[in-house]
């Protein structure tokens, strides 16, 4: 691909987004054993019969409401964002953002309530637990002696617990290495610097346009899957329903379509006007109308079959139509600034 395509590109996507990374932290409660921690020779413990690995130290209704938190989190990230050059972050268009932050202050908000609970019940938890392990150690072949001491030891102390819990996000902007801009140098080791972080800056700029092409038909491919992926649910949802669509499938098309519009940062315009044809055409009626007509019926199955072959079709095609229209967009904003 042409090299000034490729910085079209990238200045487009810088454009009509930003990278997200997001860490839940939280203490899991387990600790790996080994055959020492039991009093055990590793020489004469055999694999096939006895399996140390991690355990909990606590039971696992401790901690579920950290597990609970990190899924959503991870869920809400992945419905607003694209996987960005291989995972180095999640690439959120713009009018995603908003809502995005929003949620994640919220699900921080509910990470620090539970971070405050459980700190504050750490430690009769953490006696309530020793007391069941050394229950427990009575019943286990080896040393109970070495493994409760093990066990009391993986206990962070009370006072830096709190340590092991953090929520944190960024934001990045895109954006290409800043060229290395020339400098008087004295002597030719401090030259050899410049030149190499000239060089280091360029390979990286240029490894980086080379994956925008494929980022942003992955991106559009995503999209066009999961449009054809709705259509055939939908369509089965209605085919094993007595009676026949409900509203609140209606409802999930109309939320589809307009979570379609904000993560369209691509531009393909295609699906997107398929997808407002379809709504101004059959999601204008409710449920009990199409359910008391069947000719209306028919229309909406007929529907939605050719919304999944086209969304099929379009997936299965070559997006570089899509990716030439949004690199006009980096070449419009270069020729305003120029």
């Amino acid at each position: 691909m042409n090299p000034n395509n490729n910085t079209h590109l990238l200045d487009a996507v810088c454009r009509r987004g930003v990278l997200v990374a997001t860490s839940v932290r939280y203490w899991r409660g387990c600790k790996k054993l080994s055959p020492e921690d039991l009093g055990l020779d590793p020489a004469h413990v055999s694999e096939r019969l006895i399996q140390l690995g991690h355990k909990r130290l606590i039971p696992r209704d401790a901690l579920q409401a950290f597990a609970l938190i990190e899924s959503r989190v991870q869920a809400s990230v992945e419905s607003a964002s694209f996987p960005f050059l291989g995972g180095i972050g999640r690439f959120v268009p713009n009018p995603r953002l908003g809502d995005l932050t929003d949620t994640l202050d919220k699900l921080r908000d509910e990470f620090r309530e539970a971070t405050l609970d459980f700190v504050a019940g750490y430690s009769p938890l953490r006696e309530n637990a020793l007391a069941e392990w050394r229950e427990a150690a009575q019943h286990m072949n080896g040393s109970a002696e070495r493994l409760i001491a093990t066990i009391e030891q993986s206990f962070p102390p009370a006072g830096e617990i709190a340590k092991r819990f953090a929520f944190e996000t960024r934001l990045f902007q895109i954006a290409a290495p800043d060229s290395i801009r020339l400098e008087v140098v004295e002597g030719v080791a401090e030259f050899e610097a410049v030149e190499d972080r000239r060089r280091i800056a360029e390979d990286a700029t240029r490894r980086m346009q080379n994956d925008l092409d494929g980022f942003i038909r992955e991106s559009v491919a995503s999209l066009r899957e999961e449009t054809a992926r709705l259509a055939g649910e939908v369509l089965a949802t209605i085919d094993g329903s007595e009676n026949g669509v409900h509203q609140r499938t209606l409802n999930r098309l109309t939320t589809f379509i307009d979570s379609f519009r904000t993560l369209n940062f691509a531009g393909d315009q295609q699906l997107e006007q398929t997808l407002e044809r379809f709504r101004r055409d059959l999601l204008s009626r409710s449920a009990e109308e199409y359910r008391n007509q069947p000719g209306a019926m028919a229309s909406l199955t007929d529907g939605l079959s050719r919304l999944r072959e086209n969304a099929v079709q379009l997936a299965r095609s070559d997006a570089r139509e899509v990716i030439s229209r949004f690199g006009q967009m980096g070449t419009r904003r270069l020729a305003a600034v120029g």
